[in-house]
């Protein structure tokens, strides 16, 4: 790995916690708007401060109007899509300015052809772990599995990131990763982010 990854911490709930975090400079803080899940993001704008971090809004087969209402309150620069969105709705955001990131839940029965369909419908790919949840398993997928996946698109690799994984993440040697999804492996309860073990794992990933 000879290249700076872009950085994206995701699931925050408390103000404070999201100030620690964007302290830290990430390139992206993400915020769950998807009401199963235990990070679902509180309806109130206020609760997101100003961040000097991309906002990412994640959602899940959610309607355009809805995305775009949430866009707006929460002045999110960048949309997830983390369900079954089709590549249409990839470019439909797109084309509105948004930078989009379409996540895929990967195991070793993933089909390449079933994500190359869309390529060049949004700004990157995200590699999740396959699992019953939409991301925030702590599990992660065989990274091996990228030798089929690495070529389609620019993409992060997410699912069970943890702080004893920089030196295996820096001996991987992909073109188009270009950066790394951070959530539960990094937490004290769910929402919750240990800002000590970030600045850890930050600093061994970004200092080779």
């Amino acid at each position: 790995m000879n290249k700076k990854l872009k950085i994206k911490i995701c699931g925050i709930l408390q103000p404070q916690n999201i100030k620690g975090v964007d302290a830290l400079n990430p390139d992206y803080i993400g915020f769950i708007f998807y009401p199963p899940s235990p990070r679902n993001m509180d309806k109130n704008p206020d609760a997101i401060p100003e961040t000097q971090a991309k906002k990412v809004g994640v959602f899940v087969d959610s309607d355009i109007e809805s995305i775009i209402k949430k866009a707006t309150t929460f002045k999110l620069s960048t949309i997830q899509l983390h369900g079954s969105e089709s590549p249409d709705i990839c470019s439909i955001l797109t084309n509105l300015g948004y930078e989009v990131f379409k996540a895929f839940r990967v195991d070793n029965n993933t089909k390449v052809q079933e994500i190359e369909v869309y390529a060049g419908t949004c700004s990157a790919f995200l590699f999740d772990t396959k699992t019953n949840m939409h991301g925030g398993s702590g599990k992660k997928f065989d990274w091996k599995k990228l030798d089929e996946l690495a070529y389609i698109n620019s993409f992060f690799i997410s699912g069970g990131i943890g702080a004893n994984d920089a030196e295996a993440i820096l001996k991987l040697n992909y073109k188009n990763l270009i950066g790394l999804d951070l959530n539960s492996q990094f937490e004290i309860e769910p929402g919750l982010k240990n800002i000590s073990m970030l600045q850890k794992f930050l600093k061994n990933v970004k200092n080779y």
